[in-house]
């Protein structure tokens, strides 16, 4: 498993959640690459309502006219990873917009881990009294 703790880089991904790439939703294609990648994890977050560089509103109201609703694509990792994850984007989006933030990771942990890399047990810490979140 990944370590990850500390300073990090968020990038997102904004595209349209009908945009695609060799007949696969792009969103799809880029959690892949991700994956593939090494990345230490990545989610994809269905908009409601959003507008982007074509000033086209794009809703999930019933009536609307619209139904290719925006997506975000979110991936953390260290700077290193993200940085060399960016070509692959320049490769893939053509249409959107990608945006990089610092932030610091407080917690990664997959299940049945305590977020130190080690099997959570169900027993308490030693020392503390506490069990592992």
């Amino acid at each position: 498993m990944t370590r990850l703790t500390g300073r990090a880089l968020r990038l997102t991904v904004f595209i349209g959640e009908h945009d695609t790439w060799h007949h696969k939703p792009l969103y799809s294609e880029i959690v892949h690459r991700a994956h593939a990648a090494g990345l230490a994890g990545a989610s994809v977050f269905r908009g409601i309502e959003g507008f982007g560089a074509s000033s086209l509103i794009h809703t999930s109201r019933l009536l609307s006219l619209s139904e290719d609703l925006p997506v975000a694509v979110v991936i953390v990792d260290t700077e290193e990873h993200v940085r060399a994850f960016l070509p692959q984007l320049d490769e893939l989006v053509t249409e959107g917009l990608v945006t990089l933030d610092d932030c610091e990771v407080i917690r990664y942990a997959g299940r049945g881990e305590t977020g130190r890399g080690e099997p959570d047990t169900g027993k308490p810490d030693e020392g503390t009294g506490e069990n592992s979140l």
